[in-house]
């Protein structure tokens, strides 16, 4: 009986003290994070800071369009790459460039999504120029590289209506795809966390889904730097317009979609949009 006396509170002050460490380290990695934060805050806004941004919108729409428009080139040259791996590639790669460098631009890679983000007043219209020039540079890079490697092989990858689909079919099929990617994109930078695992895995799985039953429609373009870069570089603009219509309006439709689901843009989403990882709204 003495010892279970006596070696009761000791076990109790051995909780607590184990209680309090592990209360103080969680407080301590909490502060830490959030010094991370304002300092990638203060770097975002740091007008020295634009090339790294302009710099990683160029890089990773680059890349965007060297998988998306190369798997269809290569699948001209090979029947070892399959419709389906075509359709998947371009979602891993927005999965893959979302990790590696969402912090220092948002990770756009797109014009419209730059749109979109500014439209929900999450994004300032003063930097979308730049943006949309980043991206369009990356993207006709892209179908250069292609052009220097492969010919007009596939077409460089251009995206068109197929099965004999006509423009209009073509048009709101892309319209409806666009409008699901931007809700996808939107909807994943409303709250905290979401350039990161949330939106890499939700904006590239949904990429990929479009592609399963869009690409073999109309190439399930979604961007209109993918499909505008091959159309530049191979010299047909025959049905361009179908594709710069329909992103844009799909990105239009769903920033309404957006403002009917959640109303008034949050905090969280306009910090996401810069390429910040906020954990939690200031009291």
């Amino acid at each position: 009986m003495p010892d279970v006396i006596f070696h009761q509170p000791l076990t109790t002050i051995f909780g607590g003290y184990i209680a309090d460490r592990i209360q103080n380290q969680s407080r301590s990695e909490v502060m830490t994070k959030q010094s991370e934060v304002k300092k990638e805050a203060e770097q975002f806004l740091d007008p020295s800071r634009a090339w790294r941004r302009f710099f990683s919108e160029l890089w990773g729409t680059f890349l965007l369009v060297l998988v998306g428009a190369g798997a269809a080139v290569v699948g001209k040259l090979s029947s070892e790459v399959t419709l389906a791996m075509q359709v998947v590639t371009p979602g891993i790669m927005v999965m893959t460039i979302i990790y590696f460098m969402g912090t220092v631009s948002g990770a756009h890679l797109n014009p419209v999504v730059t749109i979109a983000f500014a439209l929900r007043s999450h994004f300032p219209w003063k930097r979308v120029p730049m943006y949309i020039l980043a991206q369009l540079s990356g993207a006709i890079l892209a179908a250069l590289f292609l052009k220097s490697m492969f010919g007009e092989t596939g077409d460089l990858g251009a995206t068109t209506p197929k099965l004999g689909f006509t423009p209009l079919q073509a048009l709101i099929i892309e319209i409806v795809l666009t409008t699901g990617l931007i809700n996808t994109i939107l909807g994943t930078a409303s709250g905290p966390r979401n350039i990161g695992h949330n939106a890499a895995i939700a904006i590239g799985g949904y990429i990929s889904l479009a592609g399963f039953w869009a690409a073999p429609l109309t190439g399930a373009s979604m961007n209109p730097a993918r499909s505008l870069a091959p159309d530049i570089v191979r010299g047909n603009f025959e049905t361009t317009w179908i594709y710069i219509s329909a992103t844009l309006i799909g990105a239009l439709v769903a920033v309404g979609f957006e403002w009917i689901l959640k109303g008034k843009p949050s905090k969280h989403a306009t910090m996401e949009a810069q390429g910040m990882e906020p954990e939690k709204d200031d009291q």
